[in-house]
Order: C-alpha cells, then structure tokens, then sequence
C-alpha cells in the first residue's frame, strides 16, 4: 500500500506500520514488523479483552461491584467509574461523567486476579496473547500503570490482534459488539490530546470514532470504527465498514505531530481499501 510510505517521512525515530484484512491476511506493511514498542494505552484493549474472556467464562459479571462505591466492572471498562486518571481517587459518582483514568484499568487487574485467583499478566497471557500467537507481547510490571499502559509489543503481533477484533475467535462476537457499541451514552469527557468531547462516546475498552472532532483517526473512518492510541506514538484502529485495521508503532511521544499526521494518514490508507457493502 502507497499509504504506508508515509511513515517514512514522520519525525520519529523508529515506525512499524501493517494493515489488515477481516480475513487475517495482509494487506500491507511497512516499517520493522518485530521491532518491540512500549504500547502505552494501546495496552487497554488487550486488558479489555482479557476481562472480557473472564467474563465469557463465568469469573467476572460486567455489572458486579468494582473500584468506587457504586462502580461495577462495566464503568471501570468505559472510564464512567469516576476514578481520576492515575490515582485512585474519586472525582465524580459513577455514570455521570467520563474520566480516562489508567487507575480504573488498575482496579480492573486487580478484580481479575481476585476473581480468578491467577496474577494479571499471566491471565492475560493466556487468555489473550498465547490463542492468538502473541509471542512477542508482554506486560511491564514495573509500568506505572500496568494494565492500563504497561504493554510491549510488536506491528507483528498487533495485526494478530486487530485480527482477532475484525473476525473474532477468542471473544464471541456478541461479545466483541457490545464491547465496541456506546456504553453509558451521552456523557462528555476529555479526549486526552483531543481536548473535550461532547459526548465523549467510548465503549468497553475501545475509543469510538463516533462523530468526535477532532479525532485521531481520520475523516473518513467510519462512526463505527473503533482502537485506541497510546501516549509512545502508537495506534491501532479496526473499520467495520471497511473490512480493515490498521496497527501504527512509533518511539516518539505523542504531540501536535501525532495529531496532525495521524488522520490524513488514516483517510490515505482508507482511501487504498474498497468499502464493503
């Protein structure tokens, strides 16, 4: 794909990109597809998917309790716990407004494991990364937050991933439509880089493209794409209606770059997939 070259000409020291179809197959790639980057919030997902597993197998209820009084794993997964961003502290009751916070990913960790009685990383390893072929992924213990940006991985990797959300295999569907339709609809929030959002749609895990402007990705992704970027230069979006994710890992920090090359970049590589009916 031309698109990809673009990487080529960022301010970054080091880019991974790759596309893919909703079969599994490639359908470009540019940039050292096993070179590892620190995730940051692209690890989100991958705990998301994790507790939604946990959740498939009878361990965790999406509306049992969980972080603040009132809070259940459902408002912890769409940041409406009302927890701050990286502390565990509550700054609104919870429903009523969304606060990104990596500290609620935390809470999510920890009533995985209590749950399950298996460590984090490990679950998620299993539950996740080994099905998939994850190989090369892994959580940092030492992250500040490990659950919500602890993650390592590679563009490799990541496609097995965007994958796995464009044809589900370890997640029902039904399963992987929830996660990705509104949850709490109609609350504001801040977009972090984005700045306030009215409504901040989100789902379970996942950013919603929805009709936010501005928005890191682009113009022409479809309301019902959905992903999630990370504060190292890194994404990953999956686009229903065109039948394509797209994974992008850089090295640099996320900054006024990040938000005015991400979305022409998005829009060029639509522009290369044909629409599905």
């Amino acid at each position: 794909m031309d698109s990809l070259l673009m990487i080529d000409k960022w301010p970054v020291p080091t880019a991974a990109a790759a596309v893919v179809r909703r079969d599994g197959t490639p359908a470009g790639e540019r940039g050292p597809q096993q070179h590892p980057f620190p995730l940051a919030s692209v690890t989100k997902p991958l705990t998301a998917c994790a507790v939604l597993v946990a959740v498939e197998e009878g361990a965790l209820e999406l509306d049992q309790p969980a972080g603040p009084e009132g809070s259940t794993v459902r408002h912890l997964l769409a940041h409406t716990s009302g927890l701050a961003f990286d502390e565990h502290r509550q700054m609104a009751a919870p429903g009523t407004r969304r606060l990104y916070s990596n500290a609620g990913f935390d809470v999510l960790a920890e009533t995985l494991e209590k749950a399950t009685g298996i460590p984090f990383a490990r679950y998620l390893a299993e539950a996740v990364f080994e099905p998939l072929g994850m190989a090369d992924t892994r959580i940092d213990p030492a992250a500040a937050s490990p659950a919500g940006a602890g993650g390592i991985s590679t563009a490799a990797d990541l496609s097995r991933f965007v994958a796995e959300l464009l044809a589900p295999t370890v997640l029902h569907p039904t399963t992987l439509a929830e996660a990705t339709s509104v949850a709490f609809p109609g609350l504001d929030g801040v977009l972090p880089g984005f700045g306030h959002q009215r409504p901040n749609d989100w789902g379970l895990g996942f950013d919603l493209r929805d009709h936010k402007a501005p928005h890191w990705m682009g113009a022409a992704s479809a309301p019902t794409a959905f992903g999630h970027f990370g504060q190292t230069g890194t994404f990953l979006w999956v686009d229903p209606v065109a039948g394509a994710g797209c994974v992008t890992l850089t090295d640099r920090a996320f900054g006024a770059w990040a938000a005015e090359l991400w979305p022409p970049f998005t829009d060029a590589v639509l522009a290369e997939l044909p629409r599905l009916p």
